[in-house]
Protein backbone atom coordinates (compact mmCIF):
# COMPACT_ATOMS: atom_id res chain seq x y z
CA UNK A 1 0.00 0.00 0.00
CA UNK A 2 1.16 3.36 -1.02
CA UNK A 3 2.37 5.42 1.63
CA UNK A 4 2.57 8.78 -0.56
CA UNK A 5 0.13 11.15 -2.62
CA UNK A 6 0.58 13.11 -5.21
CA UNK A 7 -0.60 16.65 -4.31
CA UNK A 8 -1.09 20.57 -6.18
CA UNK A 9 0.30 23.17 -3.85
CA UNK A 10 -2.06 25.99 -4.15
CA UNK A 11 -0.04 27.82 -1.42
CA UNK A 12 3.73 27.79 -0.41
CA UNK A 13 4.86 25.22 2.45
CA UNK A 14 8.16 25.74 4.03
CA UNK A 15 10.00 22.48 3.66
CA UNK A 16 7.53 20.96 0.49
CA UNK A 17 7.41 23.26 -1.74
CA UNK A 18 6.02 26.67 -3.38
CA UNK A 19 2.64 27.21 -5.11
CA UNK A 20 1.91 25.54 -8.39
CA UNK A 21 4.53 22.46 -7.50
CA UNK A 22 3.16 19.15 -7.81
CA UNK A 23 4.75 17.16 -4.82
CA UNK A 24 4.81 13.52 -3.02
CA UNK A 25 3.97 13.76 0.65
CA UNK A 26 3.08 11.57 3.37
CA UNK A 27 -0.76 11.13 3.10
CA UNK A 28 -1.36 11.88 6.97
CA UNK A 29 0.56 14.94 5.81
CA UNK A 30 -2.00 15.33 3.38
CA UNK A 31 -5.26 14.20 5.04
CA UNK A 32 -4.70 15.95 8.04
CA UNK A 33 -2.92 18.95 7.67
CA UNK A 34 -2.57 20.42 3.55
CA UNK A 35 -6.14 19.27 2.18
CA UNK A 36 -8.15 20.51 4.87
CA UNK A 37 -6.73 24.03 5.16
CA UNK A 38 -6.84 24.27 1.50
CA UNK A 39 -3.58 24.66 1.05
CA UNK A 40 -3.34 21.94 -1.39
CA UNK A 41 -5.72 20.49 -3.89
CA UNK A 42 -5.41 16.84 -5.94
CA UNK A 43 -3.29 17.43 -9.53
CA UNK A 44 -5.08 19.06 -12.49
CA UNK A 45 -3.79 20.31 -15.52
CA UNK A 46 -6.39 23.26 -15.47
CA UNK A 47 -5.95 23.95 -11.98
CA UNK A 48 -1.59 23.94 -12.52
CA UNK A 49 -2.58 26.38 -15.34
CA UNK A 50 -4.55 28.80 -12.95
CA UNK A 51 -1.58 29.18 -10.24
CA UNK A 52 0.90 30.43 -13.26
CA UNK A 53 0.47 34.15 -12.20
CA UNK A 54 0.33 33.63 -8.34
CA UNK A 55 3.51 30.73 -9.17
CA UNK A 56 5.31 33.63 -10.89
CA UNK A 57 4.98 35.81 -8.39
CA UNK A 58 5.92 33.37 -5.34
CA UNK A 59 8.90 32.78 -7.33
CA UNK A 60 10.04 36.42 -7.50
CA UNK A 61 9.57 36.58 -3.61
CA UNK A 62 11.60 33.76 -3.35
CA UNK A 63 14.86 35.01 -5.12
CA UNK A 64 14.11 38.40 -3.61
CA UNK A 65 14.48 36.98 0.15
CA UNK A 66 17.01 34.04 -0.67
CA UNK A 67 19.22 37.33 -1.83
CA UNK A 68 18.40 39.01 1.91
CA UNK A 69 19.31 35.87 3.74
CA UNK A 70 22.37 35.41 1.77
CA UNK A 71 23.16 39.16 2.47
CA UNK A 72 22.47 38.98 6.27
CA UNK A 73 24.01 35.42 7.01
CA UNK A 74 27.49 37.18 5.72
CA UNK A 75 26.87 40.25 8.03
CA UNK A 76 26.47 37.83 10.94
CA UNK A 77 29.55 35.71 10.30
CA UNK A 78 31.78 36.91 13.34
CA UNK A 79 29.39 39.09 15.22
CA UNK A 80 29.34 39.36 18.86
CA UNK A 81 26.66 39.85 21.29
CA UNK A 82 26.56 40.64 24.31
CA UNK A 83 23.63 39.95 26.96
CA UNK A 84 23.68 41.52 31.01
CA UNK A 85 21.79 39.15 33.02
CA UNK A 86 20.89 38.96 36.90
CA UNK A 87 22.59 35.68 38.60
CA UNK A 88 23.51 34.16 41.71
CA UNK A 89 26.98 34.65 43.46
CA UNK A 90 28.58 31.66 41.53
CA UNK A 91 27.13 32.61 37.64
CA UNK A 92 23.95 30.66 37.55
CA UNK A 93 21.17 33.25 35.61
CA UNK A 94 17.95 33.37 37.70
CA UNK A 95 16.31 33.09 33.90
CA UNK A 96 17.69 31.49 31.23
CA UNK A 97 18.43 33.02 28.04
CA UNK A 98 16.28 31.51 25.30
CA UNK A 99 16.38 31.41 21.35
CA UNK A 100 13.86 33.81 21.55
CA UNK A 101 15.90 36.59 23.36
CA UNK A 102 18.96 36.05 21.47
CA UNK A 103 16.46 36.52 18.60
CA UNK A 104 15.18 39.23 20.00
CA UNK A 105 18.72 40.95 20.79
CA UNK A 106 19.97 39.85 17.41
CA UNK A 107 17.12 41.98 15.49
CA UNK A 108 17.68 45.37 18.06
CA UNK A 109 21.24 44.97 16.60
CA UNK A 110 20.01 45.26 12.97
CA UNK A 111 19.57 41.55 11.95
CA UNK A 112 16.12 41.46 11.79
CA UNK A 113 13.88 38.64 10.37
CA UNK A 114 15.62 35.76 12.30
CA UNK A 115 12.71 33.88 14.26
CA UNK A 116 13.24 31.74 17.30
CA UNK A 117 13.53 28.57 15.82
CA UNK A 118 16.47 29.90 13.31
CA UNK A 119 18.59 30.37 16.48
CA UNK A 120 19.88 26.73 17.02
CA UNK A 121 21.11 26.15 20.80
CA UNK A 122 21.12 22.95 22.16
CA UNK A 123 19.52 23.65 25.73
CA UNK A 124 18.94 27.43 26.95
CA UNK A 125 21.50 28.97 28.55
CA UNK A 126 21.84 29.39 32.28
CA UNK A 127 25.33 30.34 33.07
CA UNK A 128 27.27 33.46 32.66
CA UNK A 129 29.58 32.87 29.92
CA UNK A 130 30.68 32.73 26.27
CA UNK A 131 29.00 30.77 23.50
CA UNK A 132 28.81 30.19 19.84
CA UNK A 133 25.57 29.86 18.61
CA UNK A 134 24.40 28.74 15.14
CA UNK A 135 21.97 31.18 13.55
CA UNK A 136 20.58 28.60 10.30
CA UNK A 137 18.03 29.16 7.51
CA UNK A 138 16.92 26.24 5.37
CA UNK A 139 18.38 27.11 1.72
CA UNK A 140 15.69 28.34 -0.51
CA UNK A 141 15.41 26.41 -3.88
CA UNK A 142 14.30 29.23 -6.89
CA UNK A 143 12.34 27.23 -9.39
CA UNK A 144 13.60 27.71 -12.89
CA UNK A 145 10.55 27.36 -14.92
CA UNK A 146 11.75 28.36 -18.33
CA UNK A 147 12.46 25.01 -18.81
CA UNK A 148 8.72 23.81 -17.61
CA UNK A 149 8.21 22.63 -14.24
CA UNK A 150 9.90 20.27 -12.23
CA UNK A 151 9.40 16.72 -11.80
CA UNK A 152 7.36 15.77 -8.56
CA UNK A 153 9.83 15.92 -5.45
CA UNK A 154 9.33 14.70 -2.16
CA UNK A 155 9.58 16.07 1.56
CA UNK A 156 12.64 13.93 1.95
CA UNK A 157 14.63 15.07 -0.43
CA UNK A 158 13.75 18.64 0.54
CA UNK A 159 15.35 18.07 4.08
CA UNK A 160 18.61 17.19 2.20
CA UNK A 161 19.17 20.30 0.59
CA UNK A 162 22.41 22.59 2.07
CA UNK A 163 21.25 25.28 4.68
CA UNK A 164 22.89 29.17 5.43
CA UNK A 165 24.34 29.81 8.25
CA UNK A 166 26.64 31.32 10.76
CA UNK A 167 28.15 31.33 14.06
CA UNK A 168 27.64 34.29 16.53
CA UNK A 169 29.29 34.91 19.78
CA UNK A 170 27.31 35.14 22.85
CA UNK A 171 28.90 37.19 25.74
CA UNK A 172 26.47 36.26 28.83
CA UNK A 173 27.47 38.84 31.75
CA UNK A 174 26.36 39.31 34.98
CA UNK A 175 24.82 42.67 36.09
CA UNK A 176 27.20 43.57 38.92
CA UNK A 177 30.45 42.13 40.37
CA UNK A 178 30.69 38.56 41.88
CA UNK A 179 31.64 37.41 45.11
CA UNK A 180 32.56 33.62 44.13
CA UNK A 181 33.84 33.05 47.81
CA UNK A 182 30.54 33.92 49.02
CA UNK A 183 28.19 32.17 46.33
CA UNK A 184 30.53 28.63 47.71
CA UNK A 185 29.58 29.37 50.96
CA UNK A 186 25.65 29.93 50.02
CA UNK A 187 25.86 26.80 48.01
CA UNK A 188 27.68 24.45 50.49
CA UNK A 189 24.84 25.84 53.00
CA UNK A 190 22.42 24.86 50.53
CA UNK A 191 23.64 21.52 49.91
CA UNK A 192 23.79 20.98 53.60
CA UNK A 193 20.10 22.10 54.62
CA UNK A 194 18.83 19.72 51.56
CA UNK A 195 20.97 16.89 52.63
CA UNK A 196 19.41 17.37 56.34
CA UNK A 197 15.79 17.97 55.24
CA UNK A 198 16.11 14.20 53.44
CA UNK A 199 17.41 12.64 56.18
CA UNK A 200 14.63 14.18 58.17
CA UNK A 201 12.27 13.24 55.54
CA UNK A 202 13.16 9.63 55.74
CA UNK A 203 13.04 9.50 59.63
CA UNK A 204 17.17 9.13 59.64
CA UNK A 205 19.83 11.73 61.96
CA UNK A 206 22.38 13.39 60.56
CA UNK A 207 25.21 14.93 62.05
CA UNK A 208 27.97 17.36 59.99
CA UNK A 209 31.01 17.54 62.77
CA UNK A 210 28.53 18.08 65.57
CA UNK A 211 30.42 18.33 69.45
CA UNK A 212 29.73 16.03 71.79
CA UNK A 213 27.21 17.23 74.03
CA UNK A 214 29.11 18.18 77.22
CA UNK A 215 25.76 18.00 79.47
CA UNK A 216 25.90 14.05 78.97
CA UNK A 217 27.12 12.33 81.94
CA UNK A 218 30.16 10.74 81.54
CA UNK A 219 30.34 6.89 81.63
CA UNK A 220 30.86 4.97 85.31
CA UNK A 221 34.67 4.14 85.53
CA UNK A 222 35.16 0.22 85.61
CA UNK A 223 34.72 -1.62 89.07
CA UNK A 224 37.94 -2.51 90.72
CA UNK A 225 38.27 -6.13 91.02
CA UNK A 226 37.63 -7.23 94.39
CA UNK A 227 40.66 -7.67 96.97
CA UNK A 228 40.83 -11.63 97.86
CA UNK A 229 38.92 -13.19 101.25
CA UNK A 230 40.69 -14.29 103.93
CA UNK A 231 44.33 -15.13 103.79
CA UNK A 232 45.43 -18.60 103.67
CA UNK A 233 41.77 -19.68 101.95
CA UNK A 234 42.76 -22.47 99.77
CA UNK A 235 42.99 -20.96 96.08
CA UNK A 236 43.63 -17.50 97.41
CA UNK A 237 47.74 -17.67 97.01
CA UNK A 238 47.95 -16.02 100.13
CA UNK A 239 49.82 -16.95 103.35
CA UNK A 240 48.10 -15.96 106.81
CA UNK A 241 50.58 -13.66 109.17
CA UNK A 242 52.13 -15.93 111.83
CA UNK A 243 50.32 -15.81 115.34
CA UNK A 244 52.17 -13.95 117.91
CA UNK A 245 53.67 -16.63 120.82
Amino acid sequence: MARNVQVLLVENVDGTGIVGDVVQVRKGFARNFLLPRGIATTPDENKIKDLQVKRKDAIKQLGELKKARTALIEKLKGHELTMIRSCNDLGILYGAVTQHEIAVELAKAGFKGIIDREVRIALPIKRIGDYGVTVKFSEIQVPDDSAGQAKPTTRAAKRDEVSLEAEVKIHVKPDRELDIEKGKADAAAAETATIEKQAKDKGATFTKDKPADASAPAAAPAKAEAPAKAAGKPGSGVKAPAKKA
